[in-house]
C-alpha cells in the first residue's frame, strides 16, 4: 500500500506529465524529513538536461493575472493599489491553497505545511535566538505580517473565495503564513524573454498590464510593503531584509527578470558545491520546448544513480538561510556579522546636533555586514586562507585626504577589514570638542568662511580623517562589538557552551518529539529549530570573537603611530 508521500508524489507526477513538464534524468522522490521532496538522479542525460518545465507552469504575477477565475478581480486589485506583485502571488497562494478545486492541488499537496524559518518557531525556540539580529527581525516581522493580514489580507482572500462559491471558508492568518513562507522559501528570480512577458496587442503594443508589473520595483522586504513604523528603530533588521530583497523585475535588453515558483525545479535542495544549475530555453533550440525552464547538470559526472541533485542557493550565510529557508549550514563559509550603532544613541552623544549635521553631509552609513571572508585579508587570516587572498587590498580605504600633510597614511591601512564609510560614520561620533573645533575650521578653510559652497561628503570625510585618525573609531568599533559579544552571550552562554550543546544533542524534528522521548544517556534533546538557532548563534559568536580581536589590534597600531 502507498504511502501517503507516495501518493501524493504520484499525483503531482501526473500533472507534471499533463502540464508537459518532461523528467530526463532525474526522478523526484521524498529526501528526508528535514528536507522534504528532493531531486534525484535516475539515468545518464547525454546533453545533461535532467528536468524541462514550461514557463506557462511558473506562478507569476503576470499568470495569477491571467487566472480564469481570479485573474479578474487581481487585476483589479493590483491596478488600484492595494497588491504589489510580491503580495499578489502570496494572496493567490493563500487563496489556491484553501480552494478544494483547485487546479494546482497536485502541486500543493507536495509543499510543507510547517516550515523552520524563525516565523514557525514556538516561545521556547525563539529564545534561542535572542542577542542575535534574528531575534528582533523574527519578532517584527511576525507583527508586520500579522497587521498585514488584519488590515487588508483576509479581506481581500475573502473576496476572492467567494468567486469560488465558498464565501463560508474563514481565512486564518496561518494560511497567510504558510503562502508567505512558500514565496520566499521557494520562488526564483526568473529571466523571461521579453516577448514572452510583453505579448503584442493587435496594434502591436505591449500589454499596459504587463508593464505595469514590470515597473512596479517592488520594495516590499518580504512583509508585503506594510510599513509600521517601527522597522526605523531596528537598522538591524533592514540590513537584513536589503541582503535578502531581491532585484525584481529589472528589464535587460530582451530579458526582463520577474519572480515567480516553478513547480519541479523549486524542489532542488541547496549546496555550497551545486550539482545543477537552472537556465531558461526561450526559442527552445536547447530543450526542444520553447519558453521553458530547464535543470542542467553542472559535474562532469552527473549520472550517480540516485545521488541527490544540489542546486545554489546563492552565497548566504547561516543570518539569511535561516531567516528565509529554514535551515543552516555548518561551517558556512558565506557567514556574516552585521554590526551597526544605534541611532537613538546618537542624541546622547557631546554635541549631537552638529556630529548629526556632519553625518548628513557624508551621507554616512550607520550599519555594516562584516563577512566572513574579510578575515582572509586581514592581521590574523585563518590557516586556511589562501596567500592571494592574504594579499589582496580589502577596499580603496585611503583616508590620506591631508591638504596641510600633518597626517600620513596610517602602515596598517591594507590590513584593515572594516569597511571605510562605516569607520567615517564612527569618526564622527567618537569626536572631542577640539577634534569638532578643528574640522570646523578645516572645512571653514576649504570652502570660505561666507559658505560660498557647501563642502562635498568626500571633503566632509577628509576634514573628519585629519582631524580625528583613526584611534576614535576603532575605540569606539571595540566597544561596538564588544557589546554585539554581551548580547549573544547573554542567557546562552559563550561559544563553547554552544559547541558543547551541539556536542550532545540528540535532535529531534518537533518540540513534541522531545517531550514524548526521555534522556538517553548524556545526551540533550533538542528540536531542529532550537539546533539551528545554536549553530547560527555558536557563528555570530565566532566572527564577533575574531572581528574584535582584529579591531583590538588595529586600535593599538592605531594609538601607537598617532603618539
Amino acid at each position: 500500500m502507498a504511502t501517503p508521500e507516495e501518493a501524493k508524489l504520484h499525483q503531482f507526477l501526473q500533472w507534471l506529465e499533463l502540464n508537459r513538464a518532461e523528467l530526463r534524468g532525474c526522478r523526484i522522490k521524498y529526501s528526508e524529513s528535514s528536507k522534504g521532496f528532493g531531486i534525484f538522479s535516475s539515468n545518464h542525460a547525454s546533453d545533461g538536461i535532467l528536468l524541462v518545465v514550461p514557463l506557462d507552469l511558473a506562478i507569476t504575477p503576470m499568470s495569477v493575472l491571467q487566472d480564469p477565475l481570479l485573474g479578474p478581480e487581481c487585476r483589479a486589485m493590483f491596478e488600484e493599489g492595494e497588491v504589489d506583485d510580491r503580495l499578489l502571488i502570496t494572496l493567490f497562494l493563500t487563496v489556491e491553497h484553501l480552494r478544494e478545486n483547485s487546479s494546482w492541488k497536485p502541486y500543493f499537496d507536495m509543499l510543507p505545511t510547517t516550515f523552520g524559518n524563525p516565523l514557525w518557531f514556538s516561545e521556547d525556540e525563539l529564545l534561542e535566538l535572542k542577542g542575535t539580529t534574528l531575534y528582533r527581525a523574527a519578532q517584527l516581522q511576525k507583527k508586520t505580517l500579522q497587521s498585514l493580514f488584519d488590515e487588508k489580507v483576509k479581506r481581500l482572500a475573502t473576496k476572492l473565495l467567494t468567486l469560488d462559491g465558498h464565501p463560508e471558508r474563514a481565512v486564518k492568518f496561518e494560511d497567510f503564513l504558510w503562502a508567505n513562507s512558500i514565496f520566499w522559501s521557494r520562488a526564483l528570480n526568473i529571466p523571461f524573454p521579453r516577448c514572452y512577458i510583453f505579448p503584442m496587442d493587435s496594434e502591436g503594443q505591449d500589454s499596459d498590464i504587463s508593464s505595469k508589473i514590470v515597473n512596479s520595483a517592488t520594495q516590499t522586504n518580504g512583509c508585503g510593503s506594510l510599513s509600521n513604523g517601527e522597522s526605523a528603530k531596528v537598522p538591524e533588521y533592514d540590513a537584513l531584509q536589503d541582503k535578502v530583497a531581491s532585484a525584481a523585475s529589472i528589464s535587460q535588453g530582451e530579458i526582463v527578470w520577474v519572480e515567480g515558483l516553478v513547480p519541479g525545479i523549486d524542489f532542488c535542495n541547496h549546496d555550497f558545491k551545486a550539482a545543477a544549475t537552472w537556465e531558461v530555453d526561450g526559442t527552445g533550440a536547447t530543450t526542444g520546448v520553447p519558453f521553458s525552464m530547464y535543470l542542467l547538470s553542472a559535474g562532469e559526472n552527473p549520472s550517480l544513480i540516485e545521488k541527490e541533485i544540489s542546486i545554489s542557493y546563492g552565497n548566504k550565510g547561516n543570518e539569511e538561510l535561516l531567516y528565509l529557508y529554514g535551515f543552516v549550514m555548518n561551517d558556512n563559509p558565506d557567514d556574516y556579522l552585521m554590526v551597526h550603532y544605534p541611532v537613538e544613541a546618537i542624541q546622547n552623544v557631546d554635541f549631537s546636533d552638529s556630529k548629526t549635521q556632519l553625518l548628513e553631509a557624508q551621507k554616512a552609513e550607520l550599519r555594516c555586514l562584516l563577512p566572513q571572508s574579510l578575515l582572509n585579508r586581514g592581521f590574523f587570516p585563518p590557516s586556511n586562507s589562501s596567500v592571494e587572498d592574504r594579499d589582496k587590498s580589502v577596499s580603496s580605504q585611503v583616508c590620506n585626504y591631508s591638504w596641510s600633510g600633518q597626517r600620513k597614511t596610517p602602515s596598517y591601512l591594507h590590513k584593515l577589514v572594516f569597511p571605510a564609510d562605516f569607520l567615517n560614520a564612527l569618526r564622527t561620533l567618537a569626536m572631542k570638542e577640539n577634534e569638532l573645533y578643528r574640522v570646523s575650521t578645516l572645512l571653514e578653510e576649504l570652502v570660505g568662511s561666507g559658505g560660498e559652497r557647501q563642502p562635498t561628503d568626500t571633503e566632509v570625510q577628509a576634514a573628519i580623517w585629519e582631524a580625528c585618525g583613526d584611534s576614535g573609531a576603532l575605540q569606539l568599533l571595540v566597544d561596538l562589538l564588544n557589546m554585539k559579544m554581551l548580547d549573544l552571550e547573554e542567557g546562552s552562554g559563550t561559544e563553547e557552551n554552544d559547541t558543547k550543546l551541539l556536542e550532545k544533542a540528540c535532535t529531534a524534528e518537533t518540540p513534541e518529539d522531545c517531550k514524548e522521548t526521555s534522556d538517553i544517556g548524556q545526551n540533550h534533546l533538542l528540536s531542529r529549530n532550537k539546533q539551528s538557532s545554536i549553530i547560527y548563534r555558536r557563528g555570530q559568536k565566532q566572527l564577533t570573537r575574531l572581528f574584535v580581536k582584529e579591531a583590538e589590534h588595529a586600535l593599538q597600531l592605531a594609538l601607537t603611530e598617532e603618539l
